[in-house]
């Protein structure tokens, strides 16, 4: 079966984007000949700059107009006459999108509501790491075996600007990158519990914040209370892939469930995070063999969603609270073989 033009719609968070290229790649596997189209909003596309397997980028800012957005798209895939399309996401809004564009073959999962839009409806997995989970959108035409490894494609210039910051911090001290910001509040490690961390760790390693504008006071509130002032606050300054860059440099990410774990995975440096709200049966857990992930095991209330909330539905916090720093740097130390 040969297709020449593909589309793949990923209009989801940035971790998704960025857990979807391995799908991204082993269509191009699968399809060497294909033209592959990603469609994505404006807040992502980032992340796929310079990415050598796709042909072109198509943005839809959902989160604007959204009905104008929805029209000036449609009308951008009807030009373009796809013959394939493949969708990990599962919206209503993806579902209308490829049916009315006219796409004649049409994959994703059997879950509401694409479900009803579909050509080819693959079983919904029930466990197991997402990436693997997309990749099973590709048997209905390859009983290939594919690589999990994420990726991202910093430019020659994302690597200078990395390698410029680094001349900040100490050749001779390994570098740990934090990115204590989420979206979602309750997914967000206490900022006073990351600089209790920080406070532990400033005499021994070089430390290098990330994460968006928004964060960016939350980053320096930690740096402050920490009396770290050595540490380097990135927040704000970088690009997805200026950040992707310097993460890249750094022998650990400590972070949280969030987009910054995703970017460390894909640039392969290893990975402490705190699962609080949410837990690794989601399938969004980090993959890498020295990847750690911190959690309170058989808390009643846990999972309490994929997202988590804005507050703690029962009032306690206890899946991160419960998380101590010390408990923390005594898993850093193991790493690094600090004696004391």
């Amino acid at each position: 079966m040969s297709f020449q033009k593909i589309l793949l719609v990923q209009t989801a968070y940035l971790g998704d984007v960025i857990l979807t290229t391995p799908l991204i790649r082993a269509i191009k596997q699968v399809f060497p000949d294909s033209q592959l189209d990603v469609l994505v909003i404006p807040q992502t596309a980032g992340a796929l700059a310079n990415n050598p397997h796709i042909d072109q980028t198509i943005l839809f800012d959902k989160r604007g107009q959204k009905r104008t957005a929805f029209k000036n798209v449609l009308q951008i895939l009807k030009a373009r006459r796809h013959e394939l399309a493949f969708s990990p996401h599962s919206s209503l809004t993806t579902g209308l999108l490829i049916r009315l564009a006219g796409i004649p073959t049409r994959v994703g999962f059997n879950r509401n509501p694409i479900r009803f839009f579909l050509t080819h409806k693959a079983p919904v997995p029930s466990d197991g790491l997402t990436i693997e989970k997309y990749l099973k959108l590709l048997s209905f035409f390859s009983d290939q075996t594919f690589s999990i490894q994420t990726q991202l494609f910093p430019s020659e210039e994302d690597r200078e600007k990395a390698d410029r910051l680094w001349r900040q911090v100490d050749a001779q001290r390994p570098t740990i990158a934090l990115a204590p910001g989420s979206v979602w509040p309750t997914k967000r490690w206490p900022a006073e519990y990351y600089a209790q961390l920080v406070a532990l760790l400033k005499k021994r390693f070089n430390l290098i914040f990330i994460g968006s504008g928004d964060e960016r006071d939350l980053c320096q509130q930690i740096i402050d209370q920490a009396e770290a002032q050595q540490a380097l606050n990135l927040a704000g300054r970088l690009s997805i892939l200026q950040s992707a860059a310097v993460i890249e440099k750094c022998d650990l990410m400590i972070c949280n469930d969030s987009g910054a774990m995703h970017i460390a995975n894909a640039v392969q440096t290893d990975v402490f995070a705190f699962f609080g709200p949410t837990v690794r049966r989601f399938g969004f857990f980090p993959f890498r063999d020295e990847d750690w992930v911190f959690e309170v095991p058989d808390l009643y209330c846990r999972p309490c969603g994929k997202h988590g909330h804005h507050e703690c539905p029962e009032d306690h916090f206890r899946c991160m609270l419960e998380i101590k720093p010390q408990t923390v740097w005594q898993k850093i130390k193991e790493k690094f073989k600090v004696s004391a």
